[in-house]
């Protein structure tokens, strides 16, 4: 017989602190709370001031007069802001700046204000939802022995808080009491976790009768919880009425700030947490890792480059200076003092090259990126739309990664609601070693046994009871009793009780004290439910316990294949748990997913000893996951096997596909399951990431000396070819995961894996999931890709370079830790080989092309200070410097990153090959850097050049006089806009070339002429050291000007 208290083996049922915990995976709370606490004391003032209930989720929570130094703190701890406020200042002192005092400071100014406006509207629209939620939502607030109407804002801890049905809680409470008998309640956390589940919670019994408000307001005692912490699904806490015994807290008694009441008319809370302190403010402030961009940090380092090319010329101009012969030309010296001369020179041309590096690249930078955000949002070829649900578009959460989404080289994929559409149906199941199908005419046979009397029809309808009786699933019935409703914290739950329901046992009702279960229509049973152990990604099972109509008492157990194994009856039938392990192979070779269900009895005096253990574990201040666990541990044991389920989770459309193409753009697809072997194995094979011609190597070891052994084999075998690209597959459990990520074999684990087109880890945890992520990351240096619906993704989501996440039957919680969110799998080739691919040969345009555009120009003052003895001369009028960056090059890299398209999005689609080109990383390499500089460099001599010799005949003009060097800047000027422009028209792929080209050129002349025109005009009205009244007319009446303008964007072609 198979149970507790049955058999001579001794029980240990001592309460040991000391005893060892089980390791929870996944980043989950530690259990119980330190010996820091919080006490909240009830119906009176508290003695500790606590944080008021008003948020505030602005970026700037102050007031507009602390705005201003905080925004500006904000800007110019950026380097390149605080270069060129260093410039702008040193613009400031007298008879050292050669482009004037506001030439830097003015586009400073612009570029800061733009950024501040930006910021300001985001920061008025978070203030104004703040204040909507603080000032003009009411709740009822219990005050002495009356109910009082207050803002949010204004609940404190300790307050007694009334909730009606369909209002949202306003801070973190504790359930007294409900409506409802035994004070159950309903709640909804869609805003929480995305769950539209309906979650059951339950008021302690020592409260579940304050219903009135007279008895409420005398309740006196305390409450000890934890300290404020963002872990949703985990709360300890004690209540302690006067002259009662304490009681245990745990997440049942938690109603979440977020969470709203649902199907329940009232409940009383008591407020433990209030405002920032709230778990749901508490996730919001834990934003996830801040992550950069390959291109943001390689564009750092080429603007640090910049910077030293820029001292390194000042230093050449400045020695160049020094050494020209002051005896023939004394009036360039500005002073006797070598020393200082040489300071000063350093100055004037830093301050004279500046532009050097791009004032305006970041703010360029944001506007294309927030544009290309807005593509991916707006994009109709990722649209899903649900049978009977919202449409769900791709968003981007953010959009500093648009362009990493065109280099991934690996993706790491989970594989439940990713790869599959987590909508599960229980299709087989096996018992007492017997095959049963939910197809006909199978169906028919199970039905047959369990109204018969046939050999194994008792174990059979103790399985079909579990499969009714073991679960969380909270039945809900319609108004007219026509339709019976199931919600389940997992599809899993839900496709197993319906399951049952099909089969005749029907799941009915459910309190917190008891279960009923109609059983085939013959009459309803009640299960008394004594004590929950529930499931954990560590646990990997749950169990029930249970007081039969019989009377008898029951432990109820399900979980994985390995788990429930290792406690089964030593004397357990060996034939039967044979041909049952031989069932679970053939469901996961079907890529189905596995369940184990086994029961023990257990007799009243065992399980009166164990209970007490139980609670007091339940109660334990500290560590009490671990003391839960323990407990569990000691009842957990001697089972009976009763069957196995096996449930479908049918592949999302198009994913075979889709596969197929990221495999053929040279991108390695890695699977990350919790699953058994076979069943991901299968799923690999339906996916095409496995195929009939691939080796497959299979690591399933028991201990860090056979897995190192088994790597060396595989090493061996790969030869010269390894970390190479070879038609290979891995498949890894997670116990043998665990030996692969010590540091003494990880580096062998990641050569084999590199070494493979396709990997599949089994059994893995959440921390797993991560490590994983994170070695491939830190030691590849290759940009890693993490895709996932549940929360058990977020710790890879946010450990890989992009995370996507799903939008699906587990909830918000991966979509809302992602970076870009979509609402299927599919659409990630569309994400990365169109919009990734796009992006990325965007931004490299757009930052290369910003600097050359400024190198080039800045090249032609180092030429002209080259003729003009060194002195610091510019050869531009002043403003024209910043109109440069301001308006005549402004626009170019802006059409660029919005507009240009390399290739079309079918073409790229259809050949996934396409995607290669970008992942090498060449369009932003440092070769692909240093030759644009090598074009910047030609160019500039070039610009500069031909217009000198122009301007240097004898005649220019009609009245018999030359023009001057302030002639020849301005023809400089004019031609340099004329090249930049034409450069990029050259580097659009989606138009004509020459139809872009003399549009830009055009544009760009009608341009000038609409500026320089009244410049010319109306400046001579301001006092200024440059005469440029004449200089535009004049150059309009030369011959020569104007046929430079057109032989010199011939030379350059030529180049």
């Amino acid at each position: 017989m198979c149970g507790w208290g049955n058999s001579d083996e001794p029980v240990n049922m001592k309460d040991d602190d000391s005893a060892g915990g089980s390791n929870i995976a996944g980043g989950d709370a530690p259990g119980g709370i330190s010996s820091e606490h919080r006490t909240v004391y009830l119906n009176v003032q508290q003695p500790s001031k606590y944080c008021d209930n008003a948020i505030c989720s602005a970026k700037y929570k102050y007031k507009l007069l602390f705005f201003l130094p905080v925004f500006l703190f904000e800007q110019f701890r950026k380097y390149q802001n605080m270069f060129f406020l260093v410039i702008a200042l040193l613009q400031q002192i007298p008879d050292i700046s050669p482009t004037g005092r506001y030439t830097t400071l003015l586009p400073l100014i612009i570029i800061t204000i733009f950024s501040g406006i930006k910021e300001i509207v985001e920061d008025l629209k978070r203030h104004a939802a703040d204040n909507e939620i603080n000032n003009k939502r009411i709740v009822r607030v219990l005050k002495g022995q009356q109910w009082m109407d207050v803002k949010w804002r204004e609940v404190k801890v300790g307050d007694i808080v009334k909730v009606e049905n369909g209002e949202p809680f306003p801070c973190d409470l504790v359930l007294l009491s409900s409506s409802e008998p035994q004070a159950v309640c309903f709640v909804e956390t869609a805003n929480l976790d995305g769950e539209t589940n309906l979650k059951i919670r339950q008021g302690l019994p020592q409260t579940a009768n304050l219903i009135d408000t007279e008895v409420l307001s005398k309740l006196s005692g305390t409450v000890e919880c934890e300290l404020p912490n963002k872990f949703l699904y985990n709360f300890t806490g004690n209540l302690k009425e006067t002259s009662r015994q304490r009681a245990p807290l745990s997440p049942d008694q938690l109603l979440l700030r977020g969470a709203r009441l649902k199907n329940t008319k009232w409940v009383f809370g008591l407020a433990i947490y209030t405002g920032h302190e709230t778990k749901l403010m508490k996730n919001s402030a834990s934003s996830a890792p801040l992550k950069r961009s390959t291109i943001d940090k390689n564009s750092n380092s080429y603007i640090v480059l910049l910077f030293f090319l820029l001292m390194i010329m000042c230093s050449i101009m400045t020695i160049a200076n020094s050494q020209w012969p002051s005896e023939l030309h004394w009036y360039l010296t500005l002073d006797d003092r070598e020393i200082l001369n040489f300071g000063m020179n350093f100055i004037t041309y830093a301050i004279l090259l500046n532009n050097l590096i791009p004032i305006s690249l970041q703010v360029t930078l944001e506007f294309v990126r927030l544009v290309q955000a807005v593509y991916i949002n707006k994009d109709e070829a990722m649209l899903y739309e649900p049978e009977g649900g919202e449409p769900i578009w791709a968003t981007a959460r953010t959009s500093n990664l648009n362009e990493e989404l065109g280099m991934v080289k690996y993706v790491l994929s989970d594989k439940t609601g990713t790869l599959t559409c987590n909508i599960m149906e229980f299709k087989r199941c096996s018992i007492n070693g017997q095959i049963y199908s939910m197809d006909n005419p199978t169906e028919d046979d199970l039905k047959e046994v369990l109204t018969s009397n046939k050999e194994g029809s008792t174990q059979a309808k103790n399985f079909l009871t579990m499969m009714a009786v073991c679960h969380t699933v909270i039945p809900d019935m319609n108004s007219d009793g026509s339709q019976l409703t199931y919600h389940a914290a997992s599809p899993d739950e839900r496709a197993l009780v319906e399951g049952a329901n099909r089969l005749g046992y029907i799941f009915e009702t459910r309190t917190p004290e008891y279960c009923i279960i109609n059983v085939q229509g013959k009459g309803r049973e009640r299960y008394d439910v004594l004590n929950v152990l529930e499931f954990t990604s560590a646990r990997k099972r749950m169990s029930v316990i249970v007081k039969t109509p019989q009377g008898k008492i029951k432990l109820l157990c399900k979980g994985a294949d390995n788990v429930i194994y290792e406690r089964l009856k030593e004397s357990h039938n060996t034939s039967e748990k044979e041909i049952t392990i031989q069932n679970l192979e053939e469901f996961a070779e079907e890529g189905l997913r596995t369940l184990c269900y086994a029961e023990a009895e257990v007799s009243e005096a065992f399980y009166k000893e164990w209970n007490e253990t139980f609670k007091k574990a339940s109660t334990a201040m500290q560590d009490r996951d671990r003391k839960l666990e323990d407990a569990a541990q000691l009842i957990e044991n001697n089972l009976c096997l009763l069957g196995t389920t096996a449930i479908e989770d049918k592949l999302q459309d198009q994913v075979p596909e889709t596969i197929a193409a990221l495999l053929k753009a040279g991108i390695h697809v890695w699977v990350l399951t919790g699953d058994k072997q076979e069943t991901a194995i299968n799923i690999g094979h339906s996916c095409k990431l496995l195929n009939q011609d691939m080796r497959q190597h299979i690591l399933n070891t028991q201990s860090l000396d056979e897995t190192r052994e088994k790597l060396n084999i595989i090493i061996q075998d790969f030869g010269e070819q390894l970390k190479c690209e070879n038609e290979d597959a891995l498949i890894v459990d997670g116990k043998t995961l665990i030996y692969c990520l010590t540091p003494d074999l990880k580096k062998d684990f990641l050569d084999v894996c590199i070494s493979c087109k396709s990997i599949i880890c089994c059994r893995v945890s959440p921390s797993q999931k991560a490590e994983v992520v994170e070695l491939l990351t830190e030691e590849t240096k290759s940009i890693t890709l993490a895709i996932g619906d549940g929360a058990n993704d977020v710790a890879m989501i946010q450990a890989a370079n992009v995370g996507i996440g799903i939008n699906g039957q587990e909830g918000l919680q991966a979509a809302s830790a992602s970076d870009y969110a979509i609402g299927q799998f599919r659409f990630l080739s569309r994400l990365m080989f169109v919009h990734g691919a796009w992006n990325y040969t965007r931004l490299c345009k757009v930052i290369l092309y910003s600097f050359y555009k400024n190198i080039m120009l800045q090249l032609v003052e180092l030429w002209w200070s080259a003729l003009s003895g060194w002195s610091g001369q510019v050869l531009f009028d002043r403003w024209s410097l910043t109109m440069y960056n301001l308006l005549f090059t402004a626009f170019q890299p802006l059409a660029m990153g919005i507009f240009d398209r390399s290739c079309n999005a079918k073409t790229r689609m259809e050949n996934p090959v396409l995607y290669k080109e970008c992942q090498k990383g060449s369009h932003f390499s440092f070769g692909m850097f240093l030759l644009w500089l090598f074009q910047a460099l030609v160019h500039s001599a070039l610009v500069f050049a031909l217009p000198y010799l122009t301007m240097t005949q004898d005649v220019a003009w009609s009245h018999g006089k030359v023009g001057g060097y302030l002639m020849t800047g301005n023809m400089v000027y004019a031609y340099a806009i004329i090249i930049v422009s034409l450069k990029e028209s050259l580097l659009k792929e989606n138009e004509s070339l020459f139809t872009t080209m003399y549009f830009e050129v055009y544009i760009k002349i009608l341009q000038w002429q609409i500026v320089a025109r009244p410049s010319a005009r109306y400046l001579s009205q301001i006092p200024s050291d440059f005469v440029i009244i004449p200089i535009y007319y004049k150059s309009l009446s030369c011959l020569i000007p104007w046929y430079r303008r057109s032989s010199l964007p011939l030379t350059w072609l030529l180049l």
